[in-house]
Parts: structure tokens; C-alpha cells; sequence
């Protein structure tokens, strides 16, 4: 096998294990917890698939796609376990959070905090930042798509 496909499949099932984890944590029951592993299997996957790694998507767009497909997908298997999407939508997202740009980010700023002011730790900060905050707002759009789709009051026009 490729070391793309190994990295693929390296990828889903860690999401998966930490989106179990993080439906445990969030005392989702027990049978919505396959749907939380798949949801984060899914989404990560996705992600990588269609990311800089796979097919050269941008980071960004990569996980608005991935997001959505899962929350799209969320409404199935809630009306099949007659649950809220959301019990297991969010647990699901949590592996796709950002954290080495977040990572990034704060240490440029703890470094410039110890060490003064510098133009380079500057723009890693600020680079890492804005890149972080658009993977979490691409998760938070397509964490809403159902709702904005299938859950709306007023019609669109």
C-alpha cells in the first residue's frame, strides 16, 4: 500500500478512537457512540483526502466539505437512534480541530512575550492564527449546514 492510503487510514482511525473519547466525555450513550467513531473516521478522512496531502484542496475548504458531509450524514443516523445530530455531530468535529496551528500560534506569541518583539514571530503568530481560525469557522459552517438546509422557519427568498 501507498504511504498516502497508510496515512489515510492512520488518520481515520485515530480520529475515530478520540472521537469516542470525546463522546464518552460528553455522556453520549452508548449506541450513538459507533455513529460518534464513524462521524470522526469520516470527517478526518475526508479531510485528508481532499486536503493539501490528497487531492490539493485547501485546508480550509477540505474541512468545510468533511464538515458538512458529516452533519449531512448526522441526520440519518438521528432519525434512525431518534437522537439529537448533535450528540454525536460535535464529537465527531473535535478531531478535526486545528490544534498545531493553535499550537503554532501561542508559542509565537509566548515567544515573543520571553524573548521581545520580533517581525518573523509576528507573522508565524498571525499566519498560524488566521489559518486556525479559518479551519474552526469552516467546522462551525458545516456543522450548521443541516439547520440552515433542512431546519429553517422562513423560507430562503
Amino acid at each position: 500500500m501507498s504511504g498516502f492510503v497508510l496515512d489515510l487510514v492512520a488518520q481515520a482511525l485515530l480520529a475515530a478512537a478520540a472521537a469516542v473519547g470525546f463522546g464518552l466525555s460528553f455522556a453520549v450513550p452508548a449506541p450513538v457512540l459507533a455513529f460518534c467513531a464513524a462521524g470522526g473516521a469520516l470527517g478526518r478522512g475526508l479531510r485528508h483526502a481532499l486536503g493539501p496531502a490528497g487531492a490539493g484542496m485547501p485546508l480550509e475548504w477540505a474541512t468545510l466539505v468533511a464538515a458538512a458531509t458529516v452533519s449531512l450524514l448526522a441526520i440519518y443516523g438521528a432519525q434512525r437512534l431518534r437522537a439529537h445530530p448533535k450528540a454525536f455531530t460535535v464529537a465527531a468535529m473535535i478531531p478535526m480541530i486545528p490544534g498545531v496551528q493553535l499550537f503554532t500560534a501561542l508559542l509565537a506569541v509566548a515567544q515573543m512575550q520571553r524573548h521581545g518583539f520580533s517581525p518573523d514571530l509576528l507573522a508565524s503568530a498571525i499566519e498560524s492564527g488566521l489559518a486556525a481560525a479559518h479551519v474552526i469557522a469552516a467546522l462551525a459552517v458545516g456543522l450548521a449546514v443541516p439547520g440552515l438546509l433542512f431546519y429553517r422557519r422562513r423560507p430562503l427568498i
